[in-house]
């Protein structure tokens, strides 16, 4: 595995490797390609000016939208002069275009192109993001797959992001006690390694969060200046949410209103209703509302766990005022658990079958040595068309997002208890905590299966579940 390769989409002017524009995975007939750019762009956080990155859909809006059905036909176009390569999260493309540097494909140069073609699946909420370091700088944006008939309701998209002047390279080495080096970074020659656990002597205290950010993102904005968005009064809203946060997990407080969550990671679940629910980074929830006949502004916040800062948007129905919300609340936000997660029940669960193959996966790291690591306790020998379950077992005291590529799961236990949850793609796993989640090993290739904090997958929490 060449680092320089993999390291290149975080460094400007690092030369690499990049495909013919020919198309990667299997060509569908039909339709021109839409054409996604990844740019770089100035937003201002905190009264002063930031560079990050972008992904601008052919309306210029952040990503691409399709509806169900539609092939994922994109010509994905690096205007930058950093190499990248992009992560369709939630979709379920062939290996070859997952979007793991050099895994197969290689990143995409600056000012090059590269052309995908394969079926989008299912209406959903998804995003996109880079599988480096350039995630932490916004290189990041919705995937939205529409359903075939859209129901009688107003969408509202909202990507969370967690911000912060420092490069990523400052961040990671502040983290690990590193010197700041251009060659410090995401290092995927870790792919596919199984690390033994760490140990541990002595009681642990849980940690929460290990970066302290210069701010909280809701679409590219702090509570000092929310997107305000306007509604009917009385109208039906569909809320998707999406935690494109690097380290950072949050509860969506509705505030006055009761939502009911329809979706997770894509997916749809038997309704619940509350007016919280806990994301962790990499998920995505959908949440109806029907807003009372008033005119009243609603903010939709984000609240950073076990801290009071926070982030959000406002619905605004006409005639409705809107007054400046802090971003620090009165208390800190909920400390994310799994109480939410085992009164989850797919809509569409996987067939009950049993489990050909059953494996452990340890999550395991060193929160002093920033060292993190993933354990199985056997290799994974899988056949096309098998059943497989893994338990995720954290030893560690920090809570572990655990996301699969190419696939989706359905969450069978907590702790051994079994019971038939929702389907996702990526689950948290707290400290001293089992889930347990079926597969169905239905799409090829060396897939990437890792936490979603990108500092733990920076620092060694990646490995792969892989058959052919």
């Amino acid at each position: 595995m060449n680092r320089r390769h993999l390291l290149a989409g975080i460094m400007a002017g690092t030369a690499a490797l990049s495909l013919p524009r020919g198309p990667v995975g299997r060509a569908l007939a039909g339709g021109a390609a839409k054409r996604l750019a990844i740019t770089r762009r100035a937003i201002e956080v905190n009264g002063r000016a930031a560079s990050v990155f972008g992904l601008t859909g052919p309306d210029g809006k952040p990503g691409p939208s399709f509806t169900e059905g539609e092939a994922f036909n994109v010509l994905l176009a690096n205007e930058t002069g950093e190499a990248t390569l992009i992560h369709w999260h939630g979709l379920t493309p062939p290996w070859p275009s997952d979007g793991v540097p050099d895994q197969p494909a290689p990143p995409i140069a600056g000012r090059e192109e590269r052309s995908y073609d394969f079926p989008v699946g299912e209406a959903g909420t998804h995003w996109m993001h880079a599988h480096t370091l350039q995630e932490q700088a916004l290189l990041a944006a919705p995937l939205i797959v529409g359903p075939a008939r859209p129901a009688d309701e107003q969408e509202v998209v909202v990507l969370l992001h967690d911000f912060s002047f420092k490069t990523p390279e400052e961040l990671l080495a502040s983290l690990t006690g590193a010197k700041t080096d251009p060659m410090a970074g995401m290092d995927h020659s870790a792919h596919g390694a199984m690390s033994m656990p760490a140990s541990h002597d002595g009681p642990m205290a849980m940690d929460l969060n290990d970066i302290e950010y210069d701010a909280y993102l809701a679409n590219d904005r702090t509570l000092d200046d929310p997107e305000v968005v306007e509604v009917e009064r009385g109208g039906r809203v569909r809320l998707r949410i999406i935690n494109g946060a690097t380290a950072t997990a949050f509860t969506i407080d509705l505030g006055g209103l009761e939502g009911e969550l329809i979706a997770v990671d894509g997916r749809d679940v038997v309704p619940v209703r509350a007016s919280r629910f806990p994301m962790t980074m990499g998920q995505r929830i959908d949440v109806r509302l029907r807003l009372p006949d008033e005119a009243r502004a609603f903010p939709i916040l984000a609240l950073r766990e076990g801290e009071p800062q926070r982030t959000g948007i406002i619905l605004r129905p006409a005639g409705a005022s809107v007054t400046r919300i802090a971003v620090e609340g009165e208390e800190s936000g909920p400390v994310l658990d799994l109480s939410l997660e085992a009164r989850l029940s797919a809509a569409r669960p996987l067939a009950p079958l049993p489990a050909n193959e059953a494996y452990q996966l340890a999550l395991d790291g060193d929160m002093a040595a920033y060292k993190w690591s993933l354990a199985l306790d056997r290799p994974i020998v899988v056949s096309q068309g098998d059943r497989v379950e893994v338990e995720l077992v954290n030893r560690s005291m920090m809570a572990h997002p655990m996301h699969l590529h190419g696939h989706h799961f359905q969450i069978v236990a907590i702790d051994g208890q079994r019971f038939a949850g929702a389907v996702r793609d990526t689950v948290l796993v707290p400290p001293r905590r089992s889930v347990t989640v079926a597969v169905d090993a239905d799409n090829p290739g060396q897939w990437a299966f890792h936490c979603h904090h990108l500092y733990h997958m920076a620092a060694g929490m990646m490995t792969t579940f892989g058959y052919g």
